[in-house]
């Protein structure tokens, strides 16, 4: 059985703390949105359920992520961690055209005052939501990993659908206030407005998910240097032909085209690629595995 590092260990509590609290905020805005009578409040508390499942999905998914490569897979299972992160983004698309349609429907009802609770309520989850994509985000990119990424940016959505339900509560609370009747809806606006903000997050978590479970490649030019520099300066190496750096999740896997002098033998071409695969390993913490082909490599008096 492996042994967690430090860093492993504190994605583990951050993705368990993740879903107490959203467990925490969704029954807390549910219950206080609907006794509040706030369409904007109850359609924040539809995207912490959405996150509570998300949440659930990372969890599931740094586990299988830190297993070790085995027979079925060589390349270790680092993709769990991408399909986690899918599944965020499908459950934010499900929160989002849910809390969108509710709160359009209700713009065609006669329009009610929320109490002030609610707006309370959302200004208390903005503080708390604030504060875990600040945690979420350092650790995340300390131990690359996309999924907790994705949580952050979930975190960060719900600041801003939480601030617009408390800005759709406020109008509400004003327009009862001052006798203006259509800014008695603003607490339904506000619920649509929370949808847009959610589907657009939910797609861009999708979209870098999705890239990377296709292999995506890393093209440009000055992500790939680090690499190039450090297998050109093993000895022997006369050449690299090609690089090529595949996104495997928190990892990425390295191809490699190296020439070598032609005249040397094939045990001395492959002890230079053994030395590149080891070099490289050692230098990059990122790297989960190096594949090097040898070419041969002639001088400009043989061509």
């Amino acid at each position: 059985m492996s042994t967690l590092t430090r860093d492993e260990r504190s994605g583990t509590r951050v993705a368990y703390a993740n879903a107490l609290v959203n467990i925490l905020l969704a029954v807390g805005k549910g219950v206080v949105g609907i006794l509040a009578g706030s369409e904007a409040l109850v359609a924040d508390a539809v995207h912490s359920a959405a996150d509570l499942i998300g949440s659930l999905a990372v969890i599931i998914g740094l586990r299988i992520a830190r297993k070790p490569p085995d027979e079925d897979h060589p390349y270790g299972h680092g993709k769990a961690e991408l399909i986690a992160s899918t599944i965020v983004a499908g459950f934010l698309v499900a929160a989002a055209v849910e809390v969108g349609y509710t709160s359009a429907t209700s713009l065609f009802h006669s329009p009610t005052r929320p109490e002030s609770i609610a707006a309370y309520t959302a200004l208390a989850a903005m503080v708390v939501k604030e504060l875990l994509y600040h945690f979420n985000i350092r650790l995340g990119r300390r131990l690359k990993s996309k999924s907790l990424i994705a949580s952050a940016y979930d975190h960060r959505s719900d600041v801003y659908s939480s601030l617009a339900a408390f800005i759709g509560i406020g109008l509400s609370l004003l327009g009862h206030h001052l006798h203006i009747r259509w800014l008695l809806y603003m607490d339904s606006v506000a619920g649509i407005f929370v949808a847009i903000l959610v589907l657009r997050m939910a797609i861009e978590i999708a979209k870098d998910s999705l890239q990377s479970l296709m292999d995506r490649v890393v093209l440009e030019e000055q992500d790939l240097l680090p690499y190039r520099r450090a297998a050109e300066a093993v000895e022997g190496v006369q050449s690299i032909d090609e690089i090529r750096v595949r996104d495997h999740g928190q990892y990425v896997v390295v191809d490699l085209e190296i020439g070598v002098d032609a005249h040397i033998t094939v045990a001395e071409g492959h002890d230079i690629a053994t030395a590149v695969r080891s070099q490289m390993r050692q230098q990059f913490d990122g790297i989960l595995d190096v594949f090097v082909h040898v070419n041969p490599y002639y001088g400009e008096e043989e061509r």
